[in-house]
């Protein structure tokens, strides 16, 4: 099936490894050409010569923290000029400190709220313009199971992750008339740094391995394993793509059949 991304523009953030590397990297192979961008900006370069290495597609690098407004509109302000446009946007980023939702003080909660809410907002924001130009577009906000049914451990990120979920909604009705498709996109548990990190979390605060940490959810997954990044991010650019073109405010979750809820 041809998804339609052949001469596509699309801007992934957080996107030097794990789960925003392995949408920009599908896109890519696909025959889009990305713009992708992290905090770490050797991180991010070494990830765009890969993806031209192994796609043969264009991909360009930016370092942005995300909780900086400015450096995302010189962002896509950079990528629209360099590559003729935007089509496609993925808003992803790293996740906050793992730890109960009343350990954290105000400080700790704003940083969370720059990182996972207002990135989300602004990143959007700045691309819409660009999308309008283009006749259309599509969004795709990463979120997390959180957004279905509270993870232990994870206050931070579930309380947050939650306005995410809904500003995706909400922007899938404002947008639908621009032609511009919102869904998202919830990763259960992927093998990527940050799930390594939060097994070892989980393990220091229960008193045992990181081996039986896994060994534990793993059991809860009806598939029986941990996912793989790839395995994402091919549902990752099958939603940015054609092949969606009627599919927006829908939630697809990668989970390995994980999350219970029946909705």
């Amino acid at each position: 099936m041809d998804l339609g991304l052949k001469g596509k523009v699309a801007l992934v953030s957080g996107a030097s490894k794990g789960l925003g590397f392995a949408v920009a990297r599908a896109l890519a192979a696909e025959g889009a050409s990305v713009s992708i961008s992290s905090r770490d900006q050797r991180a991010i370069e070494d990830a765009a010569k890969r993806i031209e290495r192994e796609t043969g597609s264009r991909a360009i690098a930016m370092a942005v923290d995300v909780r900086d407004k400015a450096a995302i509109e010189r962002w896509v302000a950079h990528s629209a000029a360099t590559l003729g446009g935007i089509d496609l946007r993925m808003t992803n980023s790293g996740g906050p400190p793992a730890g109960d939702a009343i350990s954290f003080d105000d400080a700790a909660w704003q940083d969370a709220a720059d990182l996972l809410l207002f990135s989300a907002i602004r990143l959007i924001r700045a691309t819409v313009p660009h999308m309008e130009r283009r006749g259309g577009g599509a969004i795709l906000v990463s979120t997390s199971a959180s957004v279905k049914e509270p993870v232990p451990n994870l206050g931070l990120s579930t309380v947050l992750r939650a306005s995410v979920s809904a500003l995706s909604k909400t922007l899938a009705i404002e947008l639908a008339p621009k032609r511009i498709r919102v869904n998202q996109i919830i990763p259960g548990r992927i093998d990527t740094d940050r799930l390594r990190y939060l097994d070892e979390a989980n393990a220091k605060k229960a008193g045992i391995t990181p081996d039986e940490v896994k060994a534990k959810v793993v059991s809860t997954i009806p598939m029986g394993r941990y996912g793989n990044p790839d395995e994402f991010g091919r549902v990752g650019a099958f939603l940015l793509s054609e092949a969606a073109s009627y599919m927006t405010g829908a939630t697809v979750q990668v989970d390995g059949g994980q999350i219970r809820s029946v909705l």
